[in-house]
């Protein structure tokens, strides 16, 4: 949380307007989440922050695909500048062929068969990708494996 603050305060300086205001933004999330958690007291760990970024970048995602529905390619391009900002302050996303190898290596692990398995699968996966893949991904790739 600190670390965005300060860059907030560079980005101010430098005038950056969307830098800026893409940092306000997390950063608001941030004191929103606090007070939901315990009040004014309450100080956000790295791995709330993280989390809170991580709702806002897939928040940033499902604006971009209606946007993209609705043919609004002014506010695509919009959010897709503010997700790239966000994204500098995930950890680096897994690739697909290192999802694949992980949904392979939980689907060994768990001995699941079908389709079915698919919430053990998933409760064995989640924590190994938590924050460094999306779960819809995850769960699309998980299902292909399943069914063949």
């Amino acid at each position: 949380k600190k670390d965005l603050q300060d860059e907030l305060k560079q980005s101010m300086l430098a005038r950056n307007e969307l830098k800026t205001s893409v940092l306000r933004m997390v950063l608001s999330a941030i004191n929103y989440y606090e007070i939901q958690k315990g009040g004014a007291g309450y100080e956000a760990t790295d791995e709330d922050v993280m989390s809170v970024i991580q709702k806002d970048a897939k928040q940033h995602n499902d604006s971009i695909e209606q946007f993209k529905n609705a043919g609004r390619q002014d506010l695509v391009d919009k959010e897709t500048r503010e997700l790239e900002i966000l994204k500098n302050y995930l950890p680096q996303q897994l690739s697909e062929d290192e999802i694949k190898k992980l949904v392979e290596d939980a689907i060994s692990q768990t001995g699941a068969k079908s389709i079915q398995d698919i919430g053990k699968v998933m409760g064995a996966l989640m924590p190994k990708v938590k924050g460094k893949a999306d779960g819809n991904l995850v769960s699309k790739i998980l299902k292909e494996e399943l069914s063949s």
